[in-house]
């Protein structure tokens, strides 16, 4: 399958305390996609319904799991949950909700 190619990095800022990191050095890794995830993105920050950090966070997070997971469809792990997650990108693609609308 054709994908698009990234890199992610993650540094640790803080801890839940507040204090510097103890990590030496980020995390990176690799990732491929069958989505352009920067598209994806915009998309969800046009929506309005999330805070753009946290529209990035869900796409970007999203977009990691679900090819991770079409990548490893007959693992066990994924067998009880994938339907729901059908259903969660069926309610997620129709846009905002409603009553999300601002939040």
């Amino acid at each position: 399958m054709k994908q698009h190619r990234y890199r992610v990095t993650l540094d640790h800022l803080a801890d839940a305390k507040g204090e510097p990191s103890a990590y030496d050095a980020p995390l990176r890794f690799e990732a491929g996609n069958h989505d352009d995830v920067f598209a994806i993105v915009e998309r969800m920050r046009a929506r309005n319904d999330l805070a753009p950090d946290a529209a990035t966070a869900l796409a970007v997070g999203l977009k990691l799991f679900s090819e991770v997971m079409l990548e490893h469809r007959g693992h066990p792990l994924f067998a009880d949950f994938a339907p729901h997650f059908r259903d969660f990108m069926k309610t997620l693609k129709q846009g905002p909700v409603a009553s999300a609308a601002g939040a």
